[in-house]
């Protein structure tokens, strides 16, 4: 009896680890890739609208089975955030006090299924945007594609408010020039697998 007890142990332990290798296989990781990711934010201010651009987008995801996202995570230095005049980007250090928050960071929190039609993707994902010490949970549409070597292209817009994460908006010229609390981010980011 004890024999047989301790083989059906050893048979449940074997199907874990069967279905457990076999569900790894099927998960795939995925880096961003530099030369094709970007994320621009546009705003406005009392005296015109604004945009600032970088290209230093670092992130990872793992898809399950191609239809999964299984975890996604991408970091942006702030001090790769560049608009063309220093004075607006040292204000714009200024706002997320990047000494201390030198990284804005999208952390998923819940799962979330990918869409396909043909090559079109459509993903909405779930998570903690982080920036200036502040976590706020948001939910990010994207549309794209997927790419002739395999990659994911997403691309998508997220309104936010600066005041939502605590943070000051910008004022130059003794107050003369005030950016407005709203602000666009406009991503487009690639996904190769490794």
């Amino acid at each position: 009896m004890i024999l047989k007890s301790k083989l059906k142990t050893a048979k449940w332990m074997l199907g874990c680890l069967v279905f457990l290798s076999f569900s790894a296989v099927q998960a795939q990781t995925y880096k961003t890739v530099a030369k094709a990711s970007s994320v621009k934010i546009q705003g406005t201010s009392s005296v015109h609208a604004w945009e600032s651009a970088t290209e230093q987008v670092n992130g990872e995801m793992v898809l399950s089975n191609g239809k999964q996202i299984q975890s996604l995570m991408v970091k942006i230095p702030v001090k790769s955030i560049k608009s063309g005049k220093g004075l607006m980007d040292s204000k714009t250090y200024e706002a997320f006090d990047s000494d201390k928050n030198p990284s804005i960071i999208f952390q998923q929190t819940e799962a979330s299924a990918v869409k396909i039609s043909g090559k079109e993707v459509e993903t909405n994902v779930t998570g903690n945007l982080s920036m200036a010490g502040v976590s706020k949970k948001i939910t990010i549409k994207s549309t794209g594609k997927i790419l002739g070597d395999g990659s994911y292209q997403f691309k998508g817009s997220v309104p936010i408010k600066m005041s939502d994460f605590r943070m000051k908006p910008p004022t130059a010229m003794m107050g003369m020039l005030k950016t407005g609390d709203g602000v666009t981010i406009n991503f487009d980011v690639t996904f190769k697998s490794m």
